[in-house]
């Protein structure tokens, strides 16, 4: 099985510094939808894995977070594209989980749901350093988008070893379905 994860702010829509806090403010970055339908017609399975704090600083709750995401699969469907799950964590950062990015726990998670080991060959994709380096530490390839808070993290520097930078989601497609298949035998 091909899997990637995705992050969602930033990456398949635009950011927000105040938070996408309802359906309307949850708007797609121009070609993402589009390359997730490429990833899918190509075998891609396709998650989402993102920081939700909003809904611990009382911003936003549960079935408001339920619209946003059903908006987006929606948007998706349109253009032929299919998510197939969402993790996400809804706790703040002084709540010391494990599911928020950048812990690894929603990464441990998804590679459970889907039993498949992360390490090697899923790609995960983000636009901030914390995205990178959950996906980094469960063992996925890193790919930074320049896109939301993109270019900032890559002037930042600190990156983890080994991360690719596009300008967008739909440029990471294009290199990953450009990529010679490896043959396990």
């Amino acid at each position: 099985m091909k899997l990637i994860i995705l992050d969602r702010d930033g990456v398949i829509n635009q950011d927000s510094d105040a938070f996408i806090k309802s359906p309307d403010e949850w708007i797609p970055i121009k070609g993402s939808l589009e390359a997730i339908a490429r990833l899918n017609q190509a075998g891609y399975r396709v998650v989402v894995a993102t920081n939700q704090s909003g809904i611990a600083r009382g911003l936003f709750d549960m079935p408001t977070l339920m619209a946003i995401h059903q908006k987006m699969h929606e948007a998706a469907q349109l253009v032929g594209a299919e998510i197939d799950a969402i993790f996400f964590c809804p706790h703040a950062a002084d709540d010391n989980c494990d599911c928020r990015k950048p812990k690894p726990g929603m990464f441990h998670d998804i590679g459970k749901r889907f039993e498949i080991s992360l390490r090697g060959g899923v790609a995960t994709v983000g636009d901030s350093l914390r995205d990178l380096q959950a996906g980094f530490v469960a063992g996925c390839a890193p790919y930074l988008v320049l896109t939301g808070k993109g270019e900032k993290t890559r002037d930042k520097g600190g990156l983890p070893p080994g991360t690719l930078v596009f300008p967008d989601l739909a440029a990471v497609v294009e290199f990953l379905l450009k990529k010679p298949v490896e043959l396990s035998v």
